[in-house]
């Protein structure tokens, strides 16, 4: 019997729109990051990263309010950083719960999802995001609740998005084959590492988040489609 294929997925520009993030989450957790650091710094969950981003910045007895600085500014120039991340997804956890925001889906994402899970194939999400982060994003969604139809989450704890290794040791975590494993992305760079790793995969390229189309040299040889009803896992 052959193993169900495994499906892989990215969140921004590929589930979901990158205007959403770039516009509604990070401004909303860089506003709301001196009030949940002065509220809650000394929690062991939140010093933990503090204190990562004070050894980043070589000061490892700076003011919170240095701390609070420098991550702000790593919002602005939207910096992939493991801490950032992880203090962005408490953050925007409380803005879930109250109802501030739901998060974006493309139109077609959600049926989609419940199909392919409905068919039996295990659904997972790589995402520069938090596994929390990733866990209230699709908890909280424009469609709904939809966190029971993933089997599982990868963020960057488990390495960088565009380093091959990374599929590598999400290929050894999910103890399959590599070709088992479709990765769905809308940056080229990270489905390059993804192939180099051995997986299969497909460039999202929607309109709303890409006006230029990305085809020939452009998607570097990875199957193109623009919504995910293209998509034969």
């Amino acid at each position: 019997m052959t193993a169900p294929r495994i499906i892989l997925t990215d969140i921004e520009g590929t589930t979901s729109s990158i205007s959403f993030v770039k516009n509604v989450l990070f401004p909303y957790a860089r506003a709301a990051l001196p009030g949940f650091v002065a509220t809650h710094g000394q929690q062991p969950a939140v010093r933990r990263w503090l204190d990562a981003v004070a050894t980043e910045i070589a000061a490892s007895t700076c003011d919170d309010a240095v701390i609070v600085e420098t991550l702000q500014g790593w919002i602005d120039a939207d910096r992939k950083h493991t801490a950032l991340k992880a203090l962005q997804g408490m953050i925007w956890e409380a803005g879930y719960r109250n109802g501030d925001y739901t998060a974006h889906l493309y139109p077609e994402v959600a049926d989609v999802l419940r199909r392919w899970h409905a068919a039996g194939l295990p659904l997972y999400v790589y995402s520069s995001g938090s596994v929390a982060a990733q866990k209230l994003f699709f908890g909280f969604s424009d469609a709904g609740d939809l966190g029971a139809l993933f089997a599982g989450h990868f963020d960057t704890e488990i390495g960088g998005k565009r380093e091959a290794d990374s599929y590598r040791r999400i290929t050894a975590a999910l103890g399959a084959a590599p070709a088992q494993i479709l990765f769905l992305s809308d940056v080229v760079q990270e489905l390059d590492a993804a192939r180099e790793a051995g997986l299969d995969t497909v460039l999202l390229d929607r309109l709303d988040d890409y006006p230029t189309p990305r085809s020939g040299e452009a998607a570097n040889g990875h199957t193109r489609v623009t919504d995910f009803t293209q998509i034969q896992p």
